[in-house]
C-alpha cells in the first residue's frame, strides 16, 4: 500500500518545526531540499506552504541583496498566534455590541406594535391582499402584449423607429442631391446603382 500523503496542515506544521529545531535562517531553495529530506514534505510544495505561513505571520521573510531569506521562532508563533486571539475578541465585542442594538431596536419595535385581535386581524388581511395582488399580476402576465404598460412601451418604440427612419431618408435625400448637384449625374442613375428603390422615402 502506498504511504499517504500529507495534508496541507501537515505540511505546515512540519515545515515550521524546520525552522524551530534549527532555529536557522533559510533560502526558498535550501526549504525546497530540507522538506522532503527532514519531514517529508514534496519539493514542489514548499513554496506554496510557506507563503502560506508568511501570509499568515508564522514565518518572516526579509529581502538582503538580492536573496529572500526566512525564519521563525517558537515564540513568534505565540505572538502571532495572540495577535489572531486578539482581533478575533476585538470583532467578537463588535459583533456583540451590534447584537445587543439589533435586539433594543427590536424590543422598542414590539412596544409600539402590542399585540391585541385588531392588530391580528389587519395583518391577515395584508398578507390576504398581498396574496390577492400577486394572483392579479400574474393574470396581467397571461395578457403579454395587452398589458397597457407594454402598449405603451411599444407605441413609444414604434414613435422612436419612425423618427429615427425620418431622419435617415432626409440624410439620403440631402447626401443625393448634393451629389447630384457637384457631379452632375442623375439621380436614377445613383439610385440603381446603390440599388435604391423609387419607394425609399415612402415610410407611411
Amino acid at each position: 500500500m502506498a504511504p499517504r500523503g500529507l495534508s496541507a496542515e501537515e505540511k505546515r506544521v512540519r515545515l515550521l518545526e524546520i525552522f524551530h529545531e534549527t532555529r536557522d535562517f533559510f533560502q526558498l531553495k535550501e526549504l525546497e531540499k530540507l522538506g522532503p529530506k527532514m519531514k517529508g514534505i514534496v519539493g514542489q510544495t514548499v513554496k506554496e506552504v510557506l507563503q502560506g505561513l508568511v501570509d499568515d505571520g508564522l514565518v518572516q521573510m526579509d529581502k538582503i541583496g538580492s536573496s529572500n531569506f526566512f525564519w521563525s521562532f517558537p515564540s513568534q508563533q505565540g505572538s502571532a498566534i495572540q495577535a489572531r486571539l486578539r482581533v478575533a475578541k476585538e470583532k467578537n465585542q463588535l459583533l456583540n455590541a451590534q447584537k445587543a442594538e439589533i435586539q433594543t431596536a427590536i424590543e422598542s419595535e414590539q412596544k409600539l406594535r402590542p399585540k391585541s385581535d385588531a392588530r391580528t386581524e389587519m395583518l391577515a388581511t395584508l398578507a390576504s391582499l398581498k396574496k390577492q395582488r400577486a394572483a392579479l399580476e400574474e393574470e396581467l402576465n397571461l395578457y403579454g402584449n395587452c398589458d397597457p404598460v407594454k402598449v405603451e412601451q411599444l407605441k413609444r418604440a414604434e414613435f422612436l423607429a419612425k423618427e429615427a427612419s425620418l431622419r435617415w431618408t432626409d440624410n439620403y435625400s440631402s447626401t443625393l442631391s448634393y451629389f447630384v448637384r457637384q457631379t452632375g449625374v442623375e439621380a436614377d442613375d445613383v439610385r440603381k446603382y446603390l440599388e435604391v428603390g423609387d419607394d425609399y422615402e415612402d415610410i407611411y
